[in-house]
């Protein structure tokens, strides 16, 4: 069924969009024959060997190497202070926040002074022991008073043992008022208030330890096989600065749920970089020889790579590829095609399998400058057809672009 004619600002939106890809196709002057009159003109290149760098492109997200969750260890005290803020960097023994403390302080006093009792009943059982022992030897006590001396002794060195680890605990437990910093970091988390009463194990601060950040990216197994320490990971910053880092550890094996395995990347200079943001980076692993093509040659046909190449009677043919690693603009293929073998570059954005084309030299006009007619003319499809194709090349790009 033929579609409705197009109003003409409508038309003229479509041409235009179906000219942002048809970068190098235009009609002959004078065609020769029936057979080319509507080919598009496309440009091709071969397959060949090059040197790539080996790597994997892959999305992760930013998260602390070490998130210290800090709390208190007594219960039922209310907070009186709070010396600390999100994002503030501290040092490691600084008081964090500090807890009414005036109880403890009475049961520290109270234990104070038993152990200064214990220690005075200690120093008199030593005193008459000393005594006792000279008595003794003039034979003015029995042996039996002797030995309760030495008994009191003993009895009196315990209690002073337990005054003073009584007072121990006192202390101990008066120090956990004061939340300090058990390592220089940065505060990413407070869930405290002033005036809160809080419980024991409670999370009340959380700590970048050393403010050290790193990358975390889920891969496939087959890709995990390709990453090891000591790998360089460049990731692409929202400010658009690339922030650069090294693989500190790859976990051994994949879940078996998911099916994939994590690296971890350190970040040495995260500036700008915040913790929870999911961020694309690329892990290279070195360079290697393959086989490939320009990426351009590469577009996507029912959400799988594939190319165009050119047969003799001129049509194209579509060629479902296994694809490597991309850099500098050129696309390993690692199997469904042949070193020589010819694809079409561009203008494989607007190819189906069967339709006619010819190839042309590479060609740098601009079609921003072409007006409807000769758009359409190169095109050499109707509006609507147009319309298709871009709409068509636009999902396959996006398509794309989520796959990586």
């Amino acid at each position: 069924m033929r579609l409705p004619p197009l109003p003409r600002r409508a038309l003229l939106l479509v041409l235009w969009l179906a000219a942002v890809g048809i970068t190098a196709c235009k009609r002959d002057p004078a065609p020769t024959d029936a057979g080319t009159s509507g080919a598009l003109a496309v440009t091709t290149a071969p397959a060949t060997p090059r040197t790539l760098a080996q790597g994997v492109t892959v999305s992760g997200a930013v998260a602390a190497v070490e998130d210290m969750q800090l709390g208190v260890e007594v219960s039922g005290l209310r907070v009186t202070s709070l010396d600390v803020d999100v994002g503030q960097t501290v040092k490691r023994g600084q008081l964090l926040l500090t807890l009414d403390h005036r109880t403890l302080d009475a049961d520290l006093a109270q234990a104070e002074a038993a152990l200064r009792e214990a220690e005075a009943g200690a120093a008199l059982a030593r005193s008459n022991l000393a005594r006792g022992e000279q008595l003794a030897g003039g034979k003015y006590i029995s042996a039996g008073q002797l030995d309760e001396l030495r008994a009191t002794r003993t009895q009196a060195e315990a209690r002073l043992s337990t005054a003073r680890a009584a007072r121990d605990a006192s202390a101990l437990r008066r120090s956990f008022a004061d939340l300090r910093a058990p390592a220089a970091g940065i505060i990413s988390k407070r869930l405290v208030q002033p005036g809160q009463v809080v419980a024991a194990g409670t999370e009340l601060l959380r700590l970048i330890r050393d403010g050290r950040l790193e990358w975390r990216a889920e891969l496939p197994a087959s890709q995990l096989a390709l990453v090891g320490p000591g790998d360089l990971v460049r990731l692409h910053g929202r400010d658009g600065n690339d922030v650069t880092g090294r693989v500190r550890a790859v976990s051994p094996g994949v879940d078996a749920d998911t099916r994939t395995g994590t690296v971890y990347a350190d970040l040495p200079q995260p500036d700008g970089l915040q913790t929870g943001t999911y961020l694309e980076g690329r892990i290279e692993s070195g360079n290697t020889q393959a086989l490939a093509v320009p990426t351009a040659a590469v577009v996507l046909r029912d959400g799988f790579p594939c190319v165009f190449t050119v047969d003799a009677q001129g049509k194209a043919q579509q060629r479902r590829i296994e694809t490597g690693s991309a850099d500098g603009g050129w696309t390993e293929v690692r199997s469904g095609l042949k070193v020589g073998e010819r694809v079409v570059v561009e203008g494989a954005g607007f190819l189906t399998d069967g339709d006619p084309v010819r190839a042309v030299a590479a060609t740098h006009v601009s079609t921003t400058t072409m007006t409807p007619a000769e758009i359409a003319a190169a095109a050499a499809i109707t509006p609507a057809e147009a319309a298709a194709r871009v709409a068509e090349a636009a999902a396959a790009a996006n398509d794309k672009a989520g796959k990586r």
